[in-house]
């Protein structure tokens, strides 16, 4: 059965600017989650369980007998950020926004769930999986923990991330190492703060501060093999002081970007070691609190090669490219393929696209069916009916 996939891209249009134009944080998915739902019922899935890790949705779709299972995945959560347009179907919840493309994500996978099952095309079973909470790395966990591969079994799975900057139909991947791994990091500098005509009087933290965040760059400049990858950014630094009142207290927040466990272990040794020593030359206290929130994102290079194949029949040879490089972006995906092997791909959301987490960014609905058909063509070769 042939689907008339020119209403099918205007259903799917439909549905990523209703989404845009509800966005909500993870774990507050609720009128997502019960959106994704209601389409699935509509589609005439076999089985439609909410609330999997909070807010997740997961769908099944059988056909034919064979026993194999995959699970193809999107993301549903959107971030705290202002939108900044004049789009009609901007965001309608102050302080919050789409400004990673879920909701296109989200309406994708939607659109190839309606394409497998009015068409079929394969043998085994199709888990379609909607995560909540992927931006700040809880959703995956919590899916996991309430019991998604016991309950939900699958041998294998894929996911697509559209990406600003590549041509909308251009593809990219690679095996192996994909994206990093994210650790944050919080170091607090404690003193005695004081008047600012008379920083003598007391041991102020701010030129301490200051002059740890320079030290932390040293780590991958003079602590690291060149050959390893590693990213140490510090992104806030905050005080108690004020315009004439030296603070004598300071937070310093930020985070590392690593590939394997023993970068980011050396990371955090050689960032407890300096912040000692910085605080103990400008005498005063230093904590550091170090956590890990990503786990790098590998690909296994099996089903990395059957991605490829699919890629070059769906949008052809000079739209399909194997990254040479690692990404040291960080992606919640990873945690299922800790657990089973898969493929994780970027799809072009055109060169003149705004960043991701950018207030100006809008999905491009030019790629919705790129990303469906590409669903939709990987389950029907790894489920090939006989």
């Amino acid at each position: 059965m042939s689907i008339d996939r020119n209403a099918l891209h205007e259903e799917m249009t439909a549905w990523r600017r209703d989404l845009h134009a509800h966005p909500e944080f993870g774990f507050e998915e609720q009128r997502t989650s019960a959106f994704v739902a209601a389409k699935l019922r509509e589609f005439g899935l076999d089985g439609v369980v909410e609330g999997v890790g909070g807010t997740g949705v997961v769908g099944t779709l059988k056909r034919g007998s064979g026993n194999r299972a995959i699970a193809i995945r999107a993301d549903m959560d959107a971030l705290r950020i202002n939108e900044q347009s004049e789009l009609k179907y901007r965001s309608q919840t102050p302080g919050t926004m789409h400004a990673c493309g879920h909701d296109g994500h989200t309406a994708m996978l939607l659109g190839a769930a309606k394409m497998l099952a009015e068409g079929g095309g394969f043998d085994g079973t199709v888990r379609f999986i909607f995560q909540p909470a992927e931006e700040w790395g809880k959703g995956a966990l919590a899916m996991i923990a309430d019991g998604l591969f016991e309950r939900f079994p699958f041998d294998e799975i894929y996911g697509i991330h559209n990406m600003p900057g590549l041509g909308v139909g251009s593809f990219r991947t690679r095996p192996e190492a994909f994206m990093s791994a994210e650790d944050n990091f919080e170091i607090t500098l404690s003193g005695v703060g004081g008047h600012a005509a008379r920083p003598h009087s007391g041991n102020e933290v701010l030129v301490a501060a200051c002059a740890l965040v320079t030290n932390l760059q040293t780590i991958v400049s003079r602590r690291m093999d060149p050959a390893d990858i590693g990213v140490v950014s510090v992104t806030e630094l905050i005080t108690d002081g004020t315009r004439n009142a030296l603070p004598g207290f300071a937070r310093i927040l930020g985070d590392a970007r690593s590939f394997r466990s023993e970068i980011s272990e050396t990371i955090e040794k050689q960032m407890r070691v300096i912040a000692e020593g910085t605080a103990m030359t400008y005498n005063v206290k230093a904590e550091v609190l170090y956590t890990r929130e990503f786990v790098p994102l590998m690909n296994d290079p099996a089903l990395t090669e059957e991605a490829l194949a699919v890629a070059h029949e769906l949008y052809g040879p000079s739209s399909v490219a194997t990254e040479s490089k690692p990404m040291t972006g960080s992606e919640d995906f990873a945690q299922f393929l800790s657990k089973v092997p898969g493929c994780f791909v970027f799809l072009g959301n055109g060169e003149h696209s705004s960043p991701l987490h950018n207030p100006t960014y809008d999905f491009n609905d030019a790629g919705l069916l790129h990303g469906a058909n590409f669903h939709t063509a990987i389950a029907r070769r790894r489920l090939q009916a006989g």
